[in-house]
């Protein structure tokens, strides 16, 4: 007698009239669609879990390489004259130009950087001030191409450009004048003065990154050397890249080109707790999520176990026939390989289609529960991100076929080592 080939068209018809008989005639139709839905929504949670962490990443490198240097070069010196640390940089522009040099550096800028007080309409908010050239300042990509930005950047060297955060917490727009406070300000004989100044806006800019918006105002460069008494210095230098992910190839090259006294920060350094806490995060979700669908697929033992047990005499006969242990094995390892394919197809569907309207869903959510649910000021950023990537759809998929494939075996071996004169003894 010629054996049947491995997986061929006579095992795919018994496993699917084993999958599709209802309970009456031995099968097991109910556990079935349960398996198919559990494993369906573990896919799709876990398709859902990475984009919806692609997109945290992306978004929050995205609003700190946009408006932020990729990396910054200060100075550690001491003064003669005080002997204490000096930041200022006096030979900033001879120090661009070496750095500039670099290869992979796109370009470099001085910047003074401090910190006042600011205040309009009887109103007071702390902010970030940075004295930057407008030529610099459009070199800034979310500045300049801003989300929801007021007013004309070419107006800069008039006024300065404030965050939507600043406006808003100020109640000033276009053309008013926000008052400038800083208690680091004229040197008299009888000590250190506060210097206040007013400044007409010229430009309103939303970067996308909560802490940014709410604190940040560009100064014109000249102007902030003389409201920060740093006249012929600069306190910083920063610096753009090609490949802000390879900056760490680069970084030795540009210590080399600042000198001995430079200390030189990446953009990974102040967002790297961020970015680790990301990641911990990340994995530990990763792991929940396998460990979901590992869950959602025990479905697939207890419904082959039952159906094993109720299809025990048509094993019988199937094995007096001549059918192998083999054979046997791969007809109920089909059924729950197929239940473990078919649900995983399903939740890669409704996965994929939850992350392609995420927006319109988080809205219906936010509405119904009567509240912002989301708090930029916690989360940094403005919305829910998704990023939706090919391979996390396929890492999701093949990890629910890998544990639906696995976990099938164990009962198709017990129905494979099935003694066929026992099986039908019992009936």
């Amino acid at each position: 007698m010629k054996r049947a080939a491995p997986f061929s068209g006579f095992e795919f018809l018994v496993a699917w009239r084993y999958l599709r008989a209802k309970r009456a005639e031995g099968g097991v139709s109910v556990m079935t669609i349960i398996s198919l839905i559990g494993i369906a929504l573990a896919v799709a949670a876990l398709i859902i879990v990475l984009a919806v962490r692609s997109g945290f990443r992306t978004e929050f490198v995205d609003a700190i390489l946009g408006a932020n240097a990729h990396i910054t070069v200060y100075e550690r010196k001491l003064d003669p004259q005080t002997g204490s640390l000096d930041h200022v940089i006096k030979d900033y522009a001879a120090l661009v130009d070496d750095i500039v040099g670099v290869e992979g550096v796109t370009s470099a800028a001085p910047l003074i950087r401090g910190q006042v007080m600011g205040s309009a309409n009887n109103f007071n908010h702390g902010i970030m001030v940075f004295g930057i050239t407008l030529d610099k300042l459009k070199a800034i990509p979310n500045v300049v191409r801003s989300k929801r930005s007021q007013g004309d950047i070419d107006n800069f060297p008039n006024g300065v450009a404030i965050g939507s955060g600043v406006a808003k917490a100020l109640r000033i727009s276009i053309g008013d004048r926000i008052k400038l406070i800083s208690p680091n300000g004229i040197r008299t004989a009888f000590g250190t003065s506060p210097r206040v100044k007013s400044y007409a806006v010229a430009y309103i800019f939303t970067v996308g990154h909560y802490n940014i918006d709410q604190t940040r105002l560009y100064l014109p460069f000249e102007e902030a050397q003389s409201f920060f008494n740093r006249e012929g210095g600069a306190d910083q230098i920063e610096i753009f890249v090609d490949d802000p992910e390879a900056i760490d190839e680069i970084k030795s090259a540009l210590q080399v080109a600042a000198g001995d006294k430079a200390v030189l920060e990446t953009w990974r350094d102040y967002a790297g707790g961020f970015l680790r806490a990301l990641a911990i995060e990340d994995n530990v979700m990763l792991v929940i999520m396998i460990v979901l669908i590992l869950l959602s697929t025990m479905n697939i033992i207890s419904g082959l176990i039952m159906l094993v047990k109720n299809k025990g005499r048509d094993i019988g006969i199937l094995r007096t026939v001549g059918l192998t242990e083999g054979s046997v094995l791969r007809v109920f390892f089909l059924c729950g390989a197929g239940i473990g394919l078919v649900g995983t197809l399903f939740g890669v569907l409704f996965g994929v289609l939850f992350v392609l309207n995420i927006d319109s869903i988080f809205s219906l959510v936010n509405y119904l529960s009567g509240g912002d649910v989301w708090d930029p000021s916690i989360r940094g950023i403005y919305h829910l991100p998704s990023e939706l990537r090919g391979v996390d759809v396929a890492k999701a998929m093949g990890i629910s076929v890998f544990l639906s494939f696995v976990i099938t075996i164990f009962p198709a071996r017990r129905a494979a080592r099935m003694n066929p004169v026992e099986a039908l003894r019992n009936e």
